[in-house]
C-alpha cells in the first residue's frame, strides 16, 4: 500500500524545524521522526539508483540505528541488521531504489507506530528539495526560516547543548559543534540554504514559515499547516515541551510555544541601553562583530524576507581575527564532517 501523504520539515539548521517536526508530531495522524540524514550523507541522488541485497541491507540498518539510537549518539547500525532484514523480505519488489526503500522504512515505522502520515524533519533537506519533489509526488514541504542573526547566536551556542539537556550527547558532537561555528560559515549557509528554498516560492507543494511568526501567532500559523497539509488542526498540537535550545536549559515538564525564543540575538544591544540586565544574557548575545558579518553576507535576502538590518560598527580587530582565521576554521570542519558526506562533490555544489 502506498502512502497517501509525506512531509518534510527542511531549514537552515536551528530555524525551528525540530518544533515544528514535534508539533505535527503531536497530531493524531502524523508519526515525526528524528533527523535520518537520508538524502547527501546515508544516499546521494548521484550515486547507483538501483540497491543490491548487502547495500539495501546496510541502508535499512543505518536507518534503523539512526531512528531507534537518534542521529548523534553514533549507534552500531549492525545491531539491527536482523530487524533490516525482516523488513526487507517484506519489500513487494526486490531489489529496490534507495528512494523507494527509503519510502518504504518511512512507511514501516509510522504504522508501527499506529499512525498514518510520515514526517521526516531533517534540516538540510533544504538542499534535496527538488529530488524530494520529484521521487515522491505525494509529499509536502515545510521550509522553516528565522532571522539569520538568531541563527547565528544558536549556531555558536549549540555546543552547550550536552549541558542544556543534552545529556546523551557524545563529546565528538559537543566538538563538533564548536569546531563547526564561524561567523562567515554560519551566514553563508543561512544563504544558500534560504536561497535554495527561494526557488519554490510558487511550488503548490512547498510552503514557507516564519520561526518569529510560529512565536507570535501559534495558532493561527499551526492551522495554516494543516490546511496545506490536508489535515484537521487541533489546539493539542501546540502543547509541546520546551526542550532544545542553544541558549536555556530545557524545561520537558513546561508545555506550549515559548515567545520569548524569538530576537535572542538583540540582548547585547539591549544591554548597552539597560545596563541592569542580568549578565547572564549578555554572555548569550552577538558581539557587534558577528551581527556585522551576517547581515554584511545576507543583507539582500533578509530584506527580502522582512529582517530589518541595524546600523552597527564592527571591532576592527574582531573582523580581522575573524576573516583571518576563516580559512582554517573551514578546513577544520570540513574534514570533522567527512563522515557525514556521501559525495563530496554534490554536497559542495549544492551547499555552496
Amino acid at each position: 500500500m502506498k502512502l497517501e501523504k509525506m512531509l518534510f520539515v527542511v531549514g537552515n539548521s536551528r530555524s525551528g524545524t525540530t518544533m515544528m517536526g514535534r508539533i505535527l508530531g503531536r497530531h493524531s495522524d502524523v508519526y515525526t521522526f528524528g533527523e535520518l540524514h537520508f538524502f547527501g550523507q546515508l544516499w546521494s541522488p548521484a550515486s547507483s539508483s538501483e540497491l543490491h541485497k548487502q547495500e539495501a541491507e546496510k541502508l535499512a540498518s543505518q536507518l534503523f540505528c539512526i531512528q531507534r539510537e537518534g542521529y548523534r549518539t553514533h549507534g552500531k547500525p549492525n545491531n539491527f541488521l536482523e530487524e533490516s532484514q525482516r523488513f526487507l523480505s517484506e519489500l513487494p519488489e526486490f531489489p529496490a531504489t534507495p528512494d523507494s526503500l527509503f519510502s518504504a522504512f518511512l512507511q514501516y515505522e509510522t504504522g508501527r507506530n499506529s499512525k498514518t502520515i510520515p514526517c521526516d524533519q531533517t534540516p538540510r533537506n533544504i538542499f534535496y528539495i527538488d529530488d524530494i519533489l520529484q521521487f515522491y509526488p505525494q509529499a509536502k514541504i515545510i521550509n522553516m526560516i528565522r532571522d539569520p542573526r538568531d541563527v547565528l547566536l544558536s549556531q555558536k551556542q549549540k555546543w552547550k547543548r550536552r549541558f542544556l539537556g543534552g545529556t546523551d550527547m557524545p563529546m565528538k558532537e559537543t566538538l563538533r559543534d564548536w569546531i563547526n561555528y564561524h561567523p562567515i560559515t554560519i551566514s553563508r549557509i543561512w544563504r544558500t540554504a534560504v536561497t535554495a528554498a527561494d526557488r519554490f516560492v510558487n511550488n503548490e507543494r512547498v510552503t514557507s514559515i516564519y520561526f518569529e511568526k510560529l512565536l507570535a501567532h501559534p495558532e493561527v500559523t499551526v492551522s495554516h499547516i494543516c490546511d496545506f497539509v490536508g489535515i484537521e488542526y487541533a489546539t493539542a498540537m501546540l502543547q509541546v515541551p520546551q526542550v532544545g535550545s542553544s541558549v536555556d536549559t530545557d524545561k520537558p515538564d513546561q508545555l506550549g510555544i515559548n515567545p520569548v525564543r524569538a530576537n535572542n540575538w538583540q540582548v547585547r544591544q539591549n544591554m548597552e541601553k539597560s545596563p541592569d540586565l542580568p549578565s547572564t544574557k549578555n554572555q548569550r548575545a552577538l558581539s557587534s562583530t558577528e551581527i556585522y558579518i551576517s547581515q554584511k553576507i545576507n543583507k539582500t535576502l533578509m530584506l527580502k524576507h522582512n529582517y530589518i538590518p541595524i546600523s552597527i560598527r564592527p571591532n576592527i580587530f574582531s573582523l580581522a581575527a575573524n576573516v583571518l582565521s576563516f580559512p582554517m576554521k573551514l578546513a577544520a570542519a570540513f574534514f570533522c564532517n567527512l563522515d557525514r558526506i556521501k559525495n563530496i562533490r554534490e554536497t559542495l555544489k549544492r551547499r555552496l
